[in-house]
């Protein structure tokens, strides 16, 4: 058997309300869900969003993709429209993914009311641009909405669109919950019906589930049950109204309760860390009780459970936490996670197996960190800063000291506002004083930094502020709530991510604002140092 892990984080995950990715959101999300093993990243609807064009044109010379292929999302052709000349249909090619999803009516009463066009042109232009689509080097995908109320409708009619699907060469056809309403015994029904109505292998089959009754999950473990090899799910859940099947559940539940290979090896213990990552680049808070993954999924609370763990810690935990790449934790005296750490650590090409005191070292300063708000989940050049930092007989040397610096915010009589930063810093025993203006307190103290540090370190040229996202963490209120700020930085190869926290959100971007320069400065400076060696 071979599963089709398929992610919709950028396209249907992008429907939660409060998530707006950018373009270099959308390329940071799919390097981690390639990480994470998937199989397809379907990356949006271009031709219909700018945003999602964009991304697939940038995709094609700026991702390196190891597991996963990209998909593009769309629609059927048009109700009396010329297949090769529906321009949404054209924009699908456009996009040059090897595998094109599109989304068909499969309910009669939506193709009727929605779509205002008989059921037999819903099944021309299903098969149309099916046909189309294969006959122009791409694989094809449907996602028949709202499979499930249309079957129990009518289910002949449900019926047909898949069979007009796969007679015009659709590799797979999905099952698709859109009201999300189902329960598992009724997904697990449908799906024996439609096999015994078409002919069609369960195998051939896909399923997709919202999570309105909660069973999202649930509901697509049951059709894999039932045979279906393909399956559609967001990151953490992410998705329209209560959301979407959570890619981290099934892909766990599948494989460490069925015994499924779903991932390539060395993935699934990732999962941890690319939820908590992904959180980020959405800017949302990490559900800390979320399964699998969730900072509290392991989490015991003294008595008991903490006598009972001494003894056997799988006696109160469903599975060995560190397979998902999380820790399990007593809450009143937490056990410290330096394999996560060290893991960590050597996937950022620092061995930290031979520095024992180092690892404690490191342990003991993120959880004092975390404790205080920092989060380095998403954040990868922060903590590859800290553990250079600890690393015994290391030659890292920052490259500049802060003195001090200074904002000034003025709003002006025409209505405009200034901001104007002064910065103090010590570079190479040079004190350097440097004033500049920019739209903002951060861009202010960004392009005075730069001046300041430009004589000595000119690569900051290439060095732009990609991303900057603010949050109030949860439990501090006010104007003087505790805030984390994430800052993505980008030298045109590569994009890197820091973090700074502070009751100030000036302080706080300061913080992420000086890492991601210190970083790219050290990273600039080891690979001037390596080409020189080679040379």
């Amino acid at each position: 058997m071979t599963y089709q892990v398929f992610d919709t984080t950028l396209r249907d995950g992008g429907q939660r309300e409060g998530i707006s990715y950018s373009v270099v959101d959308k390329l940071a999300v799919a390097r981690l869900l390639d990480e994470f093993g998937v199989g397809f990243i379907e990356g949006g609807w271009p031709g219909a969003m700018p945003k999602d064009t964009e991304f697939f044109a940038r995709a094609r010379t700026e991702l390196q993709l190891k597991n996963a292929v990209l998909v593009a999302f769309g629609a059927t052709r048009k109700a009396n429209v010329d297949v090769a000349q529906d321009p949404q249909v054209q924009a699908l090619l456009d996009a040059e993914t090897p595998v094109v999803c599109v989304v068909a009516k499969s309910d009669i009463r939506h193709v009727e009311r929605a779509l205002r066009t008989t059921g037999e042109e819903n099944l021309a232009m299903v098969r149309d641009t099916v046909a189309h689509l294969v006959a122009n080097g791409r694989r094809a995908f449907v996602d028949c909405e709202h499979f499930f109320d249309g079957f129990r409708y009518d289910p002949d009619y449900t019926a047909s669109v898949v069979k007009a699907a796969f007679e015009a060469g659709a590799e797979r056809v999905v099952m698709c919950d859109t009201n999300g309403g189902m329960l598992p015994s009724m997904i697990t029904a449908a799906i024996n019906d439609v096999v015994a109505r078409t002919g069609v292998a369960p195998d051939q089959l896909g399923i997709h589930c919202q999570n309105d009754t909660s069973c999202a999950v649930a509901n697509t473990v049951a059709a894999v049950e039932a045979g279906v090899e393909h399956f559609q799910c967001t990151a953490n859940g992410y998705g329209e109204r209560p959301g979407n099947a959570d890619l981290f559940a099934v892909v766990s539940n599948l494989q460490l309760k069925l015994g499924l290979k779903v991932l390539p090896d060395g993935c699934l213990e990732k999962a941890t860390r690319v939820s908590t990552a992904l959180a980020e680049i959405a800017n949302i808070a990490p559900d800390t009780h979320q399964a699998y993954v969730g900072a509290a999924a392991f989490a015991h609370k003294a008595g008991l459970h903490a006598s009972a763990i001494k003894v056997d810690p799988l006696l109160y935990n469903h599975v060995d936490p560190s397979v998902v790449g999380n820790d399990m934790r007593i809450l009143v005296t937490e056990m410290a996670g330096r394999a996560s750490i060290e893991l960590k650590s050597r996937e950022l090409g620092l061995d930290l197996a031979g520095h024992p005191d180092t690892l404690t070292a490191v342990t003991r300063k993120v959880k004092e960190l975390e404790a205080g708000g920092w989060s380095f989940e998403a954040a990868d050049a922060s903590f590859e800063l800290l553990v250079r930092g600890e690393l015994p007989g290391a030659d890292f040397v920052r490259p500049f000291a802060l003195e001090s610096y200074r904002v000034q915010v003025e709003h002006r009589e025409d209505g405009s506002v200034v901001s104007e930063a002064t910065v103090k810093v010590r570079v190479r025993g040079e004190r350097v004083i440097a004033t500049a203006e920019g739209n903002g307190p951060v861009n202010a103290l960004d392009e005075a930094l730069r001046v300041a540090l430009s004589k000595h370190y000119p690569e900051l040229k290439s060095f732009e502020l990609a991303d900057f996202k603010v949050r109030i963490l949860e439990g501090s209120h006010g104007s003087n709530a505790i805030t984390r700020v994430l800052v993505e930085t980008s030298d045109g190869a590569r994009d890197w991510t820091t973090v700074g926290v502070h009751e100030n959100v000036v302080e706080a971007s300061w913080k992420a604002l000086t890492d991601a320069l210190t970083f790219g400065l050290a990273r600039a400076a080891a690979a001037s140092t390596s080409t020189s060696t080679a040379a």
